[in-house]
């Protein structure tokens, strides 16, 4: 007999303005089921996993959800909590000073009668007979400081399961985990299959995707595009489902006159934040040309932001390898250094690292070249108006002028102050980390055609991208990234979508 239903979506519709960020979106989750959740960064997972969480309340979207055929409002975390869905996110959400016992038990400690002292004993005994019901390893007592990521992680799926909770959703749960805290993973979560847990699992991981789930839900463009069972599935199809959306005609890329090296890279390692002993960038090579845009996939986690943030100085005493600009060897040891080499860096998020949002459009635009406008660490205001005044032309910055704030702009005009700021500095080589992300159609044809005309001036360009057609339409050469390696190098005319996601997902 087959499993019953315990959660179905139907018609989930979720709008943000000018975007419509899930459309449509129905599946189910059976009784006991492992259901993997898969589709590209920016496919509407997150999106669809905060309805679940109710992080957005249910007036704020179209469509229904029902566990165990009732049908559910969340309008409040607690809600959700309460029917008895749990997320465990990629960023764990325990505290390192407590144990084990004070994390899972936060807020809800057993009391010594009406005294309200907590009792530490039964505390501990309580959370022993969950740990060893659910055969986590783990001394109740431990604080969270001391175990491993991977152990944290149990942790914090011990906690949900002691809310009694029906369906558990892991987002990414193993990206910060070794191979072997991956195995003993993977195992709970079969051990859970087994006691009638349902779980929702989303992984870029292919490979972990076909060990674990069930059946699979593929996600593109805010749609469910198709819900089978794995077995059903082969590893092409399910990445032909992924990517397969139409390219429309907006990538004006052509062939520059792409000649020497410029930039080199020679065995580049990386620290891993967290992890003691491990890297986050393993042993990277590569080389670009002036005039040549070479675009590096991955994904989320494969070490791309940290690669082209560690070229550009920003990890010191935490990255070791050689770097060679026109030939030369050269020791970067913070940004400073890197724009004096002549590398320009767009980061991956513009207002965190990329734009002062309380300065000037012009003021965010010199910000990085101030000593060329300088005359005794005086600015010559005339020098920087004129600066100002060509870059916004230059990219038809939309501004009312350039004392305009920068944090009143749009998305894509904001992109072009960043662009703006490091093309103020003559780069021979711009590193551009997900140059287009959160910009509309009309921006990022616009940034396509920027990156087209400095390519045929000779500049060289790193392009991180996770959007696969812009990728392959607007690279050379494409070099994929998979756990912190380089593991293959795509030409232009043998440069797929499918091939991409294939090496990028762990394929050989």
């Amino acid at each position: 007999m087959e499993n019953p239903v315990i959660l179905e979506t139907k018609n989930i519709t979720k709008d943000f303005p000018g975007v419509r960020a899930l459309d449509s979106v129905s599946f189910q989750l059976k009784k006991g089921e492992v259901l993997g959740l898969v589709g590209e960064n920016g496919a509407g997972k997150s999106t669809l996993m905060k309805i679940f969480s109710g992080a957005y309340p249910a007036n704020t979207y179209d469509g229904e959800i029902s566990i165990e055929g009732k049908r559910c409002i969340f309008n409040s975390p607690k809600d959700s909590q309460k029917a008895g869905i749990a997320i465990i996110y990629q960023e764990l959400n325990l505290i390192p000073e407590l144990t084990v016992a004070e994390n899972i038990f936060l807020a809800r400690e057993p009391t010594v009668g009406k005294t309200g002292v907590i009792d530490r004993k039964k505390l501990f005994i309580q959370t022993k007979d969950l740990l060893d019901r659910i055969n986590i390893p783990i001394s109740s007592q431990e604080q969270i400081k001391n175990l491993s990521i991977g152990k944290q992680q149990m942790v914090e799926i011990a906690k949900a399961l002691s809310y009694n909770a029906k369906i558990l959703i892991l987002d990414e749960p193993t990206s910060a985990l070794t191979e072997q805290e991956v195995e003993v993973l993977l195992k709970m979560i079969d051990s859970l299959r087994a006691r009638g847990v349902s779980m929702i699992y989303i992984s870029h991981k292919l490979d972990e995707i076909f060990k674990i789930t069930d059946s699979v839900t593929v996600m593109r463009d805010g749609k469910t595009v198709s819900s089978r069972r794995t077995p059903e599935l082969g590893r092409q199809e399910m990445v032909a489902l992924m990517v397969g959306r139409n390219i429309e005609d907006m990538y004006p890329k052509k062939e520059a006159g792409i000649s020497d090296v410029i930039l080199e890279v020679r065995g580049l390692f990386v620290d891993h934040p967290f992890l003691a002993g491990e890297k986050v960038v393993k042993d990277v090579s590569f080389k670009v040309r002036r005039g040549e845009i070479v675009g590096i996939s991955g994904l989320m986690g494969s070490g791309r932001s940290e690669l082209v943030t560690s070229i550009f100085g920003a990890f010191p005493a935490h990255s070791s390898g050689e770097i060679y600009i026109g030939g030369k060897r050269v020791k970067i040891s913070c940004p400073h250094e890197a724009i004096n080499y002549g590398l320009g860096l767009v980061t991956e998020d513009r207002k965190l690292f990329g734009l002062v949002l309380g300065m000037e459009v012009g003021e965010n635009i010199t910000l990085s070249c101030l000593e060329k406008l300088s005359w005794h660490q005086i600015i010559i205001r005339r020098r920087e108006g004129e600066l100002v005044n060509k870059y916004m032309s230059a990219l038809r910055v939309k501004a009312r002028s350039s004392e305009t704030v920068v944090n009143t702009l749009s998305g894509g005009n904001q992109q072009k102050v960043v662009i703006a700021k490091w093309l103020a500095t003559n780069p021979k080589v711009l590193l551009l980390d997900e140059p287009t992300r959160g910009v509309d159609v009309a921006a990022k044809a616009e940034i396509y055609q920027l990156m087209t005309n400095l390519a045929g001036e000779g500049i060289g360009i790193v392009m991180v991208s996770s959007d696969l057609p812009e990728v392959v339409s607007m690279s050379d050469r494409i070099l994929i990234m998979h756990e912190g390696s380089m593991v293959k190098e795509l030409q232009k005319n043998e440069a797929t979508q499918e091939k991409i996601m294939f090496y990028a997902t762990g394929g050989k």
